[in-house]
């Protein structure tokens, strides 16, 4: 996902005041319902009437038994409805929540073994009302006045539109997506076409399939007046299908517009290592929302402008050179849809890198200097409402702060490696390392602080766990710079880097006043180190 322009994310808002549910607590946590059974297959059939904003379909479920148990838990939010669940011809009953729905197995769930059940359901879904901060369906018309239909889900939860075991721990490990539409319109998804189906009621159904592991709000449906235009990119991992579907009336400046596609693909296979997703190629589709990164079908409604909807959001025109949702959501790829959090808390894992990795772009193409400009520059939106990381077990994601506050947390990390190179391999590495997984907090923080070889311990401690910046406090007087960090977690020692006039030093504050001889007054701060000073 991303930020706004006011620096935050929307879901954010109301995060310090909120008061926890049950309801919460089901939707996210690890219950003894869903514990039991691994996912390894989906396929999700519906059919989609954009005149009536209906839905309806099934989805058959496929896991293996981890241990006995006989209660299965899907999710799916109202107004939609679970009309029946069927394994092996049996109709199961079912225990219905508000969104939690526990499905009463008949037959002995042995361990090891793979067994599925058909979850059919229907309805008309939550509308969106604003995409993609507060998700769901997007029911538009473009300018020809044909449906222009898509969804959005992060956050919310998948659930709001598909059943599904609605957590982020449990990754399905490949998936059909089948969907049918009025046959004036056309529907593209996640992973490949492997099928156009017509039938006699004029409609038609696309059938798409994932080869790969994807979270489950990264599976997206979108319904419109598509054209198709394709090109390959020579990458890490082979060769590349780019597959683009635009709304007809944009086609030629689609076809020059994006051109960063293959631009981010460069850069970011140099930082971060080969697009995780080669089998299932990769998709920019145009929806009626700004964007958002859905696994190899990423939505695209920047209004073919550069920046963000044609602003600077770090305020130094660099933001210009590039169109932030082609970049911004394409980063997800590797982190967000390669590297997944195991709980929203620790969604800074998506959004902090992914926020990252705008200015790790523009250094590819522009340099060291102006990528350092720009993440500095962000530093504008940075807003130290509540911690980045969120509460778990809760559904419940921290400050949007995850994003620019978070950028400058790990240019702060590369300030301190002071080895470009193997700061690369770090993050080549990371994404190797956690190949397709769902990872914790603790897992990045321990890969960063052993890989690079540096205690970055109290770094994560600050930034993320707190909403105190830094202060570096120092005074001149006769010949003696002192200095000190205030404002800092119990034991923070984060070096900085400091110009005694023009000489540079990194030197290693505490919390107590050390001492250091000069003979001059002019002392100046790195500003690639984000934190507040205060002169004595």
């Amino acid at each position: 996902m991303f930020v706004g322009l006011s620096g935050f994310s929307q879901t954010s808002l109301f995060n310090h005041t909120k008061t926890f549910t049950r309801q919460d607590s089901l939707r996210g946590s690890i219950t003894p319902e869903r514990s039991w059974w691994d996912l390894t297959y989906y396929h999700l059939n519906l059919s989609v009437n954009p005149d009536k904003k209906f839905i309806k379909g099934k989805n058959t479920i496929h896991y293996k038994v981890l241990k006995a148990a006989s209660t299965l838990q899907i999710d799916l939010q109202p107004p939609l409805k679970i009309t029946k669940a069927i394994q092996n011809g049996k109709e199961l009953n079912i225990q219905s929540g508000r969104n939690a729905h526990f499905i009463e197995l008949k037959e002995i769930q042995a361990i090891g073994d793979i067994n599925s059940v058909d979850v059919y359901y229907e309805g008309n879904p939550k509308e969106a009302i604003r995409a993609p901060w507060d998700g769901g369906f997007s029911w538009k018309k473009d300018s020809n006045g044909k449906h222009f239909v898509a969804t959005s889900c992060q956050g919310l939860g998948a659930s709001v539109w598909w059943p599904n075991k609605d957590h982020m721990y449990d990754e399905v490990d490949s998936m059909a997506i089948s969907v049918r539409v009025p046959s004036n319109l056309m529907d593209i998804s996640n992973g490949r076409l492997r099928k156009i189906e017509k039938h006699s009621d004029k409609t038609t159904t696309y059938h798409w399939f994932v080869n790969n592991p994807i979270n489950n709000y990264g599976v997206n449906v979108n319904i419109g007046d598509y054209v198709h235009f394709s090109e390959k990119y020579k990458g890490e991992g082979g060769e590349l299908d780019l597959e683009y579907y635009v709304l007809r009336d944009n086609l030629e400046k689609a076809k020059e517009h994006f051109n960063d596609a293959p631009k981010m693909l460069k850069a970011f296979e140099h930082w971060f290592g080969k697009y995780p997703f080669y089998e299932d190629s990769f998709k920019l589709v145009e929806v009626p929302y700004l964007g958002m990164e859905h696994q190899s079908s990423v939505t695209y409604g920047n209004q073919y402008k550069k920046g963000y909807l044609g602003s600077d959001l770090s305020g130094t025109g660099w933001g210009l050179k590039f169109d932030f949702i082609i970049i911004h959501e394409a980063g997800h790829e590797w982190f967000a849809n390669n590297i997944t959090n195991k709980d929203i808390a620790d969604m800074w894992i998506h959004e902090s890198f992914t926020a990252y990795s705008e200015n790790l772009f523009l250094d590819y193409y522009y340099g060291k200097k102006a990528s350092a400009e720009y993440v500095i520059g962000t530093r504008r939106s940075i807003q130290n409402d509540i911690p980045i990381i969120g509460q778990y077990n809760v559904n419940s994601e921290g400050s949007g702060d995850m994003y620019y506050k978070g950028a400058n947390m790990l240019h702060i990390i590369r300030q301190l490696i002071n080895n470009d190179e193997k700061w690369r391999q770090i993050l080549r590495g990371l994404n190797k390392t956690f190949y397709h997984q769902t990872v914790t907090t603790e897992q990045i923080e321990n890969y960063l602080i052993e890989e690079s070889g540096i205690d970055l311990s109290k770094i994560f401690d600050q930034y993320l766990r707190t909403i105190k910046i830094p202060n570096f406090e120092y005074k001149l007087k006769k010949g003696q710079l002192k200095y000190r960090w205030t404002n800092v977690v119990e034991g923070f020692n984060m070096p900085i880097k400091i110009y005694i006039g023009k000489n540079e030093r990194l030197i290693k504050p505490t919390q107590k006043w050390q001492t250091l001889k000069t003979n001059t007054n002019s002392i100046t701060v790195d500003t690639n180190f984000y934190v507040s000073i205060n002169k004595l």
